[in-house]
């Protein structure tokens, strides 16, 4: 970093933590929507901490995610001081961390939205899927964050983003957009409207037993993708889930098929031969296995009977909303070429088909897991 915007960046990491010097600032993890740095600080009692500047484009409302994190931090405490984890299993949850004068934010002159967070310590998060057992793992981490969360009434939190999620209302923006760009063409982009067109009819399959109330509203984290999982650095438990903008009300569902999206692509996100993705049964077999340890006590037939169709479903969602915004010019998720939105949206399409070409093995292992498979 230049100094100016190092000077800058320690001034700003200076209010959360006013009695320690700050040693070091630099850009952590990987994710596409704010902008993340550790800081570690020097001084007594001090740890490294996490720094983040939301994105006003994404988060127009930071005062309410705040808001989120604050409930969920005191339930999540609450509940693992009533059920103590397992000997040699450890769980933490980032807490906000204050400025000098109390305040859970620091507005900077420009009117940047700042906040920190506890670090995990001893911990490390992977891109991939690294072994089933780290599947598992991963699995294990969302069923977990789901069973600590499921007693807390989903009113309580905020929609920090309304619309998240919907697929129906992805589609519409979509359709709104191609409609000024028809003049754009290439083999790719003529893949990416097949597969759209051939799926609008169903797009709205989780909605549809929404509002037939055949899945409830829950808490649910909303970004669950495998980097968003902390595993201890020594034993490769896992440890917690990081990245909580974006925990509100909504179907586990969301979350689930997004864990296996995530975690079911052995090559991930980012690579540039898409036609080379696949979907992992196997892989998918150690989540779901995991996940059902924990979460497995509070989910209901209806909830089963959906599962498949999560899987089905988020990878076609992401890919529609990265083909939507390369043609509206990348002005949500960050890029680092032109054409990068329009790659990641050939691979998540190319994983909607690959999760549809086995959907009798996927149906299978949901049965087999349920305790409903013979």
């Amino acid at each position: 970093m230049e100094s100016n915007i190092l000077d800058y960046f320690f001034a700003v990491a200076s209010q959360f933590t006013p009695q320690g010097r700050i040693l070091e600032v630099r850009e952590y993890g990987q994710g596409n929507v704010n902008d993340t740095y550790l800081v570690t600080v020097d001084g007594p009692g001090e740890r490294p901490f996490i720094l983040q500047r939301l994105n006003p484009r994404v988060f127009p409302q930071p005062e309410l995610i705040m808001g989120n994190l604050r409930v969920f931090t005191a339930h999540v405490q609450a509940r693992l001081n009533q059920t103590p984890l397992p000997p040699g299993r450890r769980w933490e949850a980032p807490r906000v961390l204050l400025t000098g004068d109390g305040r859970d934010h620091f507005l900077d002159s420009g009117g940047s939205f700042w906040r920190a967070l506890t670090f995990i310590e001893a911990a490390e998060s992977h891109a991939t899927i690294k072994d089933l057992e780290h599947a598992r793992e991963v699995g294990y981490a969302l069923g977990r964050f789901h069973h600590l969360l499921s007693d807390l009434p989903p009113e309580r939190l905020a929609d920090t983003l309304p619309g998240f999620h919907i697929t129906p209302d992805y589609l519409k923006r979509y359709e709104g957009v191609r409609a000024k760009n028809v003049g754009q063409n290439s083999p790719e982009m003529d893949y990416c409207r097949r597969i759209i067109k051939e799926r609008r009819g169903w797009a709205d399959v989780l909605e549809k037993a929404k509002a037939q109330e055949k899945l409830p509203l829950r808490p649910i984290h909303g970004d669950p993708k495998v980097n968003n999982v902390m595993v201890d650095s020594a034993t490769g438990q896992a440890v917690g889930l990081v990245d909580l903008d974006t925990v509100k009300p909504g179907l586990v569902h969301y979350d689930l098929g997004d864990c296996l999206r995530s975690g079911c692509n052995t090559l991930g996100e980012e690579i540039e031969k898409w036609e080379t993705t696949g979907f992992d049964p196997e892989i998918c077999r150690a989540i779901l296995k995991g996940y059902l340890s924990q979460a497995g006590s509070f989910l209901t037939a209806g909830d089963y009977a959906y599962l498949y169709d999560a899987a089905r479903l988020l990878p076609f969602e992401l890919g529609l909303r990265f083909f939507t915004d390369y043609l509206e010019g990348n002005i949500y998720f960050k890029t680092r070429y032109p054409e990068h939105n329009l790659n990641r949206a050939l691979v998540q399409f190319k994983l909607t088909e690959s999760i549809e070409a086995q959907e009798p093995a996927i149906r299978a292992i949901v049965s087999e897991l349920s305790g409903k498979g013979g």
